[in-house]
């Protein structure tokens, strides 16, 4: 196995267990708020864990394992986000956040079959172009739902978490925009000077 195709491979299993546990946690906070898109990001969580447990036995067979460390990366990585990060967004930004994380794993599958291909790896190949396809489904669904909030801007801007701490993070987050835009419109300013 070329280094590219190990490295990749512990990468898929980082990226993967970020999915599953972003999208696990983002869905139980928009169902929480009563926001679209929790059951599309719940159901591509299950797949996510079910691709990391095929995962295992397949890169096991090659002699590459992703536990403990390359999953639990992942874990820590999703639970930063999931804590510092997802309180301060809308709910348009958190969807649109998190078809960040299947466009990445999906790419990864893409051209982990490329490098199996290569290699004539042909049982590994058809693994990694069938989760391909899967998650893509996935990403559709979810790209079409953070696309149609444009048709509905309040639910888009709502918190996308519930409670004190989701009110309190999205009014930091909206302050600091303010901010943002006050340094910009001086900067406009002087620049047409």
């Amino acid at each position: 196995m070329h280094p590219a195709e190990h490295r990749g491979l512990r990468e898929l299993y980082v990226t993967a267990r970020q999915l599953r546990q972003h999208w696990r946690k983002l869905a139980d906070r928009l169902d929480a708020v009563g926001a679209a898109g929790a059951e599309e990001l719940r159901a591509g969580s299950e797949e996510a864990r079910t691709l990391l447990s095929e995962l295992t036995d397949v890169t096991a067979a090659r002699g590459l394992h992703g536990k403990p460390a390359a999953q639990g990366f992942g874990a820590r990585l999703a639970g930063i986000r999931s804590t510092l990060v997802d309180p301060t967004l809308e709910v348009n930004q958190a969807l649109r956040l998190a078809l960040l994380d299947v466009q990445h794993v999906v790419t990864m599958l893409g051209y982990l079959a490329r490098l199996a291909a290569r290699r004539e790896d042909e049982e590994l190949r058809a693994f990694l172009v069938a989760w391909e396809e899967r998650l893509r489904a996935h990403e559709d669904v979810l790209r079409t739902l953070a696309i149609g909030l444009g048709d509905s801007p309040d639910e888009a801007i709502a918190p996308s978490t519930p409670g004190v701490g989701g009110r309190a993070g999205h009014g930091l987050a909206a302050k600091l925009g303010t901010v943002g835009e006050w340094l910009d419109g001086r900067a406009g300013r002087s620049s047409d000077r």
